[in-house]
């Protein structure tokens, strides 16, 4: 009984699931963990100060919300009141790493304003309970606050919302 307990506690401590208006657990991924393309720590705490958009991504999946990343870049936000942030769940794919961290080191030069971070040991999905081997997209208020979430694929009427929660924040 004793151990079930605390395993239970353990369990619980281990991993958050994401409540919509409230502000994540604060995560750091760094290290054997993964973290920046140019080799420095991730911390979720860097998510204030404008509307974040956050995609989750297995590799295998990485066109599946092609639609809703061509909708954004051509909405065109402003820098200082919105960036993006992909962070490539390396531990959810066949593919070597070597090649995954080459194809984001050229996304990184390619798109210079978004944040390309790599999550070797599927620390998202442990700490905030992310889908694994999907494509999950989050969005945060300027103050970090989760404003949306949803994983798999998003259809037209999602993005347009989508599209309007961002712009609507974007003006507060």
């Amino acid at each position: 009984m004793k151990k079930t307990f605390l395993l239970s506690l353990f369990l619980l401590s281990s991993s958050f699931a994401l409540t919509l208006g409230q502000t994540p657990p604060a995560v750091v991924i760094d290290g054997k963990y993964g973290g920046k393309v140019d080799g420095t720590a991730w911390d979720s705490k860097m998510l204030k100060g404008k509307v974040y958009v956050l995609f989750y991504v297995d590799p295998d999946k990485k066109d599946l919300n092609e639609p809703f990343t061509e909708a954004l870049k051509a909405r065109n936000f402003p820098h200082d009141k919105y960036a993006s942030v992909a962070i490539v769940n390396m531990a959810a794919t066949w593919m070597p790493n070597f090649a995954i961290e080459a194809k984001l080191r050229a996304k990184q030069k390619k798109y210079p304003n978004a944040i390309y971070v790599r999550d070797k040991k599927k620390v998202l999905v442990k700490k905030w309970a992310l889908e694994d081997n999907n494509s999950d997209i989050l969005v945060f208020d300027k103050t970090g606050k989760l404003i949306f979430q949803y994983a798999g694929k998003l259809d037209d009427g999602q993005i347009q919302n989508v599209l309007s929660l961002i712009e609507h924040n974007l003006n507060k």
